[in-house]
Parts: structure tokens; sequence; C-alpha cells
């Protein structure tokens, strides 16, 4: 099978394009030939040597697929081939990843595909969409008529964390740099975007909530949190969600964080269960027969270009080069 692999971490031309031996699927998985992937910062991350991770080469990176079952392996319970499945969690911990033609995955790690949801779509979806859903419910427990705030609302996580959030009944601010994006928020359900180099942004988050006495949920997603700015901002017993800022070492004083009754809470969705993703992904799928969500696409490659999708990516979240919204696609090609 073809396929973009490395024998080496470095910058994005260290993708090679090029031939892999075909997967075989072992008791309890699938083999899926995959018909989309999409591209996440994480995957650039393993790719540079950004994230020490034991990897063996030569390595296959690429969290999420869709794609239709060619064949299933002893003791697969809920799949058949023909099924079309999606999914996320791949390349990590001895797993193959998916840029690639095809993929042996185990069946706990796969979902059905919705049917009137496209497999880029599914694709788009997956990673960003079980984040969001297992910040918001498992990690945040957000209810209806909860006040949100998420930066970034056009981003891959922000977008879904909106549409999320309002599937569940929440109301939501957020904020994009540019009119198009601010837009863009608004078309996602946003009740509130404002420009995030706003000088006013911290008086229009205290208008917004006023009502409610503060926010309830403080979605963050900036590599370097202000957390000193954010605790004034929310209600007693609210939630502050990191998913983000690695290198992050913010200071904060405590008193006005205790005596509140917050709640700081860091989380990353490969620490998950397949339990919990799973949960996690049928909700979405359900969702999305509701017409409450739809994954946002911005570029597609094929997959002999995976090394320049990895190169906007890379652009996007480590240079703020701004030239993108939505998912990156990357299709077989053929």
């Amino acid at each position: 099978m073809k396929a973009a692999y490395i024998t080496q971490q470095g910058s994005p031309d260290v993708l090679t394009f090029g031939d892999q031996p075909d997967p075989q699927p072992s008791p309890g998985q699938l083999l899926v030939k995959i018909t989309a992937s999409a591209i996440n910062p994480i995957d650039t991350y393993i790719r540079s040597g950004a994230i020490s991770l034991p990897i063996e080469f030569p390595y296959i990176p690429g969290c999420d697929f869709a794609g239709t079952i060619e064949a299933v392996g002893d003791e697969v319970t809920r799949f058949q081939p023909g099924d079309r499945v999606w999914g996320s969690n791949q390349s990590l911990f001895g797993r193959q990843g998916t840029l690639a033609e095809r993929i042996a995955v185990g069946e706990e790690w796969a979902y059905p595909i919705p049917k009137n949801m496209t497999d880029e779509q599914a694709a788009a979806g997956a990673l960003t969409g079980i984040t969001a859903h297992l910040g918001l419910r498992l990690h945040g427990n957000l209810q209806g008529g909860n006040y949100l705030f998420v930066h970034g609302g056009s981003g891959g996580v922000g977008s879904m964390v909106i549409q999320f959030a309002k599937a569940i009944g929440a109301k939501v601010m957020t904020t994009a740099g540019t009119d198009e994006k601010r837009q863009l928020c608004r078309d996602l359900g946003a009740d509130a975007v404002a420009d995030y180099k706003s000088p006013t942004l911290d008086d229009d988050i205290r208008a917004f909530a006023e009502d409610n006495g503060g926010l309830d949920f403080w979605w963050e997603t900036q590599r370097e949190p202000d957390l000193e700015r954010t605790i004034p901002l929310m209600k007693k017993r609210g939630r502050i969600v990191l998913m983000a800022g690695r290198d992050a070492k913010p200071q904060f004083t405590m008193g006005p964080f205790y005596v509140n009754d917050l709640r700081l809470v860091g989380f990353a969705m490969f620490n998950a269960t397949p339990d919990e993703q799973r949960e996690a992904a049928e909700e979405m799928n359900r969702w999305f027969d509701e017409g409450h969500w739809a994954p946002q696409i911005g570029r597609r490659f094929p997959l002999r270009e995976a090394a320049a999708a990895h190169q906007l990516q890379e652009e996007n979240t480590l240079q703020k080069a701004g030239t993108l919204s939505g998912k990156i696609i990357v299709t077989p090609d053929s």
C-alpha cells in the first residue's frame, strides 16, 4: 500500500510518500480502506520530535480516519465488511497511523459513520470532536443554561466546543481574529463573538455573563493561559478546563480561586478509555443526525502531498499564520 511515513524525526520534509506493507487484521481488529484522514497539531509534534514518545521507524503518523471495512479479524462483533467507520487515537502507543491507504484498527476505536455524513466530515470531526466532548461532558460536566467562554471559536477544537455546548443548551461566547472568522462563529451558534485583540474583551465577557453572575465554564485553548485574568470572570463553582499550554507555567493568586470553589481541570483525549471515547462518539453521531453540528474543513491534500499538509498545520499552530479555518483533510491518491 502507499503511505506517508518517516524514518527519522524532523521538519515536514522528512515525510516520505512510498510503499509500506499492507496491514493484516489480528483478532479483534478491522481492516479499513481509508478514504479520508485529518491532520492534527499532535501529528506534527510527534513527527518533529517536539513530543518525546517511543516510536518505531518507519513510522506512519495520523490519528484520525474514515473509511470502509474490507475485512474483520476473529472476535470482531460490532462490525462487518462493507461498514463505513470513523475513529481517532491511532499512531500512538504502538498503533499504526492513518496517513496510508489501509489501516488495521481495533474495533474498540471505531464507530459507525452516520448515513448522511461524508467520510471527509467523519475524519475532520474525529479527534477535535472527541476532545471537545470529553472536555465538556466527562471533565467539565457542562449543563444546559451554563455560560461558557472559549478562545478561538473558528479553530478545530473551538468550533466543536461551540456546537457541542449549544447542543447541550449552554450560552456560548467566543473570540476570533477577523470579521470572516467571527461570522463563522456566529454561524456555528455562538451567542456572542468578540475580537480576541479587543482592549475591552474582559469587560465584554463580564457583560455577557452578568445575568449569570459570571462564567460557569472557561475552555482554555491558549498556549500561555492567563489564569490571573480568568479567575475573576468565573462564577462560584465554575470550571476552567485546560487542553493546551504544555510548557506554560502560569501563576495566579490562590485566594480568589479556592474561596469561590473553582475547579481547574487538565486533560488529554488520549488518556480516555475506549468506552469513554465510544460514549462520546455515539452522542456525536446522534447530534449530527439531529443537525446540531458539522465539521469545518479548511484544506484538502492528496496523500502524496502529506508533507505540505503538515507544513500548513505547523505554520498555523506554531507560527500563528492565520491562513487556516477548519481541518486539513488528506485523501488517497486514487
